[in-house]
C-alpha cells in the first residue's frame, strides 16, 4: 500500500497535466512544473526538463485524439511550426545558461500574460 501512496501524487499530477493538455491543446506543463518541484522534490532545472519530457507524449496523445475527431486543421498551424521548431531549438540551447530564478520569473510572467490576454 505504501507503493500506491508514493505514486498517487505523481499519477494525479500527470492526470491533471494530461487533462489540461487535452482540453486546451497545451498548458499541461504549467500544471506539471510546480507539482514536479513540490511533490517530486526535483531541483528547478530538472523539473523544467522533466516537464518537457512528460508533455511530449501527452501532446502526441492529444494530437491523435484531435485527429481522430477531425479537429486537426494542419494548414493554419504550419506557419507556426517552423518558428516553433526554431524557438524550441534556441530555448533548449539557452536553457543551460539561464539561472533557475530567471526561468521561474519568465515562466510566471508568461502565465500571467497569457491569463490576462484570455480574460481581457
Amino acid at each position: 500500500m505504501k507503493h500506491v501512496k508514493t505514486w498517487l501524487p505523481f499519477g494525479l499530477s500527470g492526470a491533471a497535466a494530461g487533462i489540461v493538455n487535452g482540453l486546451f491543446g497545451a498548458g499541461g506543463g504549467m500544471v506539471l512544473l510546480p507539482l514536479l518541484i513540490h511533490w517530486g522534490k526535483l531541483e528547478d532545472k530538472r523539473a523544467f526538463a522533466s516537464s518537457i519530457a512528460i508533455i511530449l507524449p501527452l501532446c502526441v496523445v492529444s494530437l491523435v485524439v484531435y485527429g481522430l475527431e477531425g479537429q486537426l486543421p494542419l494548414a493554419p498551424a504550419l506557419p507556426y511550426l517552423a518558428g516553433g521548431l526554431l524557438g524550441g531549438l534556441l530555448g533548449g540551447l539557452l536553457f543551460r545558461r539561464v539561472p533557475p530564478q530567471l526561468l521561474h520569473r519568465v515562466f510566471g510572467a508568461v502565465i500571467v500574460w497569457g491569463g490576462l490576454r484570455l480574460l481581457l
